[in-house]
């Protein structure tokens, strides 16, 4: 990625606030366009990224005041068509209409059912994960019966928003007071959808909970496998996706119920094959030893020095796959970015580990240098 690229700028900016207020203006015959872009404009590139959407909000509750029962016809008449319905994936929508979400929560608490209404053709237009969470809180009864109905939705990006919407651990979004398992008859209905941008949500909702509660999703997941209502690669490919996390974490019933045995006789060794320097690389082989062809996924994990004395792990995916006539030889040249924007690393001692099946089973010491 260029240095000098900026993801707020490429989504919110100038030309996308001129976009925005053409719609209005024809949607609304009193909305003033040049005066609501130029009050944007006086602030907009002094925020941040999710300070830009609440500054629009605010800018259009002033362009056009009133409450949600006199806003939502000039806000359903200002949208452009729904997002592409052929396409099944990866078709997030225009950050410039999540603005509008903000709006609707912001005006729309007190009329739940119109609110709701307006958020499922917004969505259609950009994801309404974030807007939805307020009225969770604020309703969660109805905003549940109304989802049950959304689970049904022709729009794929509506039956995802039950999903992503109801999220424990969802970024960027308000916390929300329901139990873990509050969402489940949801999800219960969401697995077998046909389309990977709602099986992906259910699973990274399901991640969530494994944070909390891993024996419920266990528990679910084992379910949906008796069900058989899903394809069973795609249900596979969502188990996977729903366990990483607890796969790093070396998770025993997880890694069984991906077809690894914790307790595999697997004999590891690991070797490094170049010096460790900021801003270089380190390069090192794996070497497991063990009965038949028998299936083994294979982790490393790096503990940093970190200012101050402390140290961090940080587990990496290496390779999953099986033993060949009892033998597997893995490298691995892993960068060690000096200018990582995440953490810092630090010169001093370090330690690698290899874990196979969700447990450590060799590691070695080494010593990182600073940049030359």
């Amino acid at each position: 990625m260029a240095q000098n690229f900026s993801l707020k700028d490429q989504l919110f900016n100038a030309e996308k606030t001129r976009y925005l207020a053409g719609l209005f203006d024809a949607a609304d015959a009193s909305f003033d366009a040049e005066a609501f872009h130029a009050q944007v404009m006086s602030r907009l590139l002094e925020l941040e990224l999710k300070e830009r959407m609440v500054w629009i909000s605010d800018c259009l509750q002033q362009a056009v005041p009133g409450d949600l029962p006199a806003v939502a016809p000039v806000i359903l008449r200002a949208l452009p068509p729904p997002l592409d319905p052929s396409k099944t994936d990866d078709d997030f929508g225009d950050f410039i209409f999540g603005p509008l979400g903000e709006w609707v929560a912001e005006i729309g608490l007190d009329h739940v059912d119109l609110a709701l209404d307006v958020l499922e053709e917004l969505t259609q237009r950009f994801s309404m994960e974030w807007a939805i969470r307020p009225f969770l809180n604020h309703d969660p009864d109805a905003v549940l019966k109304r989802m049950q109905t959304w689970c049904s939705h022709g729009s794929y990006h509506v039956r995802r928003l039950v999903s992503e919407g109801t999220r424990p651990r969802l970024p960027w979004g308000q916390g929300i007071g329901l139990d873990l398992a509050d969402p489940l008859p949801l999800l219960d209905r969401l697995h077998e959808d046909g389309t990977r941008y709602v099986t992906r949500s259910v699973a990274n909702h399901l991640n969530d909970i494994t944070k909390k509660n891993p024996d419920l999703v266990l528990e679910r997941l084992e379910k949906w496998r008796a069900d058989g209502r899903q394809n069973m690669a795609e249900l596979d490919w969502m188990t996977s996706h729903t366990l990483r996390g607890l796969v790093k974490a070396g998770h025993p019933e997880a890694m069984k119920v991906l077809g690894y045995d914790p307790e595999a006789k697997v004999a590891v060794s690991v070797d490094l094959t170049s010096e460790a320097r900021i801003g270089g690389a380190l390069e090192f082989s794996v070497a497991l030893t063990g009965a038949g062809e028998q299936p083994v996924l294979v982790d490393y994990i790096f503990h940093f020095q970190r200012p101050g004395g402390k140290i961090s792990a940080k587990v990496h995916k290496l390779k999953q796959t099986s033993l060949k006539n009892g033998r597997l030889h893995l490298s691995k040249r892993h960068k060690l970015k000096g200018d990582a924007t995440t953490f810092k690393l630090v010169p001093g001692a370090h330690r690698l580990e290899v874990q196979v099946n969700g447990k450590v089973r060799a590691g070695v010491d080494f010593e990182l240098l600073g940049s030359t």
